[in-house]
C-alpha cells in the first residue's frame, strides 16, 4: 500500500497520553451544531484514501489476549486500524505498546489512534492488573459511590491515554450467565440513574462512555461467547436507552441477540448488530441515535463467529465501528468491494468515517 503522508493542514497528536489539555473543543461539542466542527470533519476526511477511511472503522484487539505487536503495528502503519480494544495487561505493557502505536501511526503518516478498553468496575481488574480495587456494578448502591468508582476507572484510562470505554453495562439483571455482577440490578429506574452517573462522571473527564448491550441482554438466557441466544418476544430492556441517548452517550454498543417472535424487530436470524432493522431503524431512526454505533466482539462469541463476512454485514446494517473482527485486513476488502458496487453503502461508510473523525477531533487526538 502506498504510504501516505498528511499535508500540514493539520496537526495529528500521535504521542498523546491522555487528553488534550489544549483542544479547542471538549466532548459535548461531538453532537453541536457546528459549521466549523463540519468543516474540520470533511477536511480530514478528504486526506484519506478509502482504505484509510475504511480502516478507521477496525477495532483489533491488543493485550496478552490480542494481536501480536508486530501484527498490530503493521496495520496502524498501513492505516487499517482507527481504534484499538485492549484486554489483559499490565499498566507497564499498556503503557508501552499504546506508546509505539502511536509512535509508529506518527511516523506513517496515519491519523492517531482512539484508544479503548472495557473498562467496566467488574472487569478493571482484569483489563488492568494492579489496578486500583473497585466494586462490580451490582455492589453499588450510591451515586456517589458509582461516582467515585468511576472516578477511579477515569484515572486509571487518563494515566495510559485510553480515551473511549465500553462501558458502562446497560442490561437489566444479574441473572444471565453473561452479565452476573456486571449490571447495576433489575429495577430500571436504578439502572438508568447508575447509567447516567457513570456516563456523565466518564464524558466530564474527556473519556467517550458506551451503553451496552442494545437491545438488551440482561434478561435472555445464554450466553452469547458460547452460543446464540434469543430475546422473545418483547424488547424489555429497551427502555433504559432513550434516556441515555438524551443525555448525550456518545457510542452505544449492540450485541449479538437474535430477535425472535417480534414482527416488528425480528431479526431474521441474525444478531441484533448485524440487523439493519436493529442498527438502523430502531436505534438509528426510532430512538435518534446520531453517535457512534459500536458492535460487540466478532472475533469471539459464537453467536456471530458462525456468520460468515459478520464485519461486512455489522457494516451494511450501520455499525459504525467494528469490533474485534476476526480478520481486520478481510474485513476491510469485503467493504472496499461492497463500496464499489453499492454507491448508498459507500456513503453511509463514509458517514461513519466521519462521525470517528469528529470524535477524534473532539477528544484532540487530531488538531486541524
Amino acid at each position: 500500500m502506498k504510504r501516505y503522508i498528511f499535508p500540514a493542514l493539520f496537526l495529528i497528536s500521535g504521542t498523546l497520553c491522555g487528553n488534550a489539555q489544549n483542544s479547542t473543543y471538549v466532548l459535548s461539542d461531538f453532537y453541536a451544531d457546528d459549521p466549523e466542527l463540519d468543516r474540520k470533519t470533511e477536511l480530514v476526511f478528504s486526506t484519506l484514501s478509502d482504505t484509510q477511511r475504511v480502516g478507521q472503522m477496525i477495532v483489533p484487539p491488543a493485550g496478552e489476549l490480542g494481536r501480536p505487536e508486530a501484527v498490530l503495528l503493521r496495520l496502524v502503519a498501513e492505516g487499517k486500524v482507527g481504534s484499538i480494544n485492549y484486554l489483559r495487561g499490565t499498566r507497564e505493557a499498556h503503557r508501552e505498546l499504546i506508546r509505539k502505536v502511536n509512535e509508529t501511526a506518527s511516523r506513517h503518516g496515519q491519523l492517531p489512534v482512539l484508544h479503548g478498553m472495557d473498562a467496566e468496575p467488574g472487569l478493571l481488574k482484569g483489563r488492568i492488573k494492579g489496578s486500583e480495587p473497585v466494586p462490580a456494578a451490582a455492589s453499588i448502591k450510591s451515586t456517589e459511590a458509582n461516582e467515585a468508582v468511576t472516578r477511579a476507572i477515569n484515572k486509571e484510562l487518563l494515566e495510559l491515554g485510553i480515551l473511549h470505554n465500553y462501558a458502562p453495562v446497560s442490561d437489566l439483571g444479574t441473572a444471565n450467565a453473561a452479565i452476573k455482577n456486571r449490571s447495576y440490578g433489575s429495577n430500571i429506574d436504578s439502572v438508568i440513574l447508575f447509567n447516567k452517573s457513570f456516563i456523565a462522571t466518564t464524558q466530564e473527564a474527556g473519556i467517550a462512555a458506551t451503553a451496552k448491550h442494545f437491545p438488551g441482554h440482561g434478561l435472555v438466557t445464554g450466553d452469547t461467547h458460547k452460543q446464540s441466544v434469543y430475546i422473545n418476544g418483547e424488547l424489555k430492556e429497551l427502555g433504559v436507552y432513550p434516556p441515555l441517548i438524551e443525555q448525550g452517550v456518545i457510542s452505544v454498543l449492540v450485541g449479538h441477540m437474535t430477535i425472535i417472535n417480534n414482527e416488528k424487530y425480528n431479526t431474521n436470524g441474525l444478531p441484533a448488530s448485524l440487523s439493519r432493522n436493529i442498527v438502523t431503524g430502531l436505534l438509528r431512526g426510532e430512538l435518534g441515535f446520531k453517535g457512534i454505533i459500536v458492535t460487540d466482539a466478532l472475533n469471539a462469541m459464537k453467536a456471530v463467529t458462525i456468520i460468515e463476512n459478520s464485519a461486512l454485514k455489522a457494516s451494511m446494517a450501520g455499525c459504525d465501528l467494528l469490533c474485534m473482527p476476526l480478520d481486520e485486513e478481510q474485513a476491510i476488502t469485503s467493504i472496499l468491494g461492497e463500496m464499489s458496487r453499492n454507491e448508498a453503502y459507500k456513503e453511509q461508510v463514509y458517514t461513519s468515517v466521519k462521525k470517528i473523525i469528529r470524535l477524534k477531533i473532539v477528544l484532540g487526538l487530531v488538531k486541524v
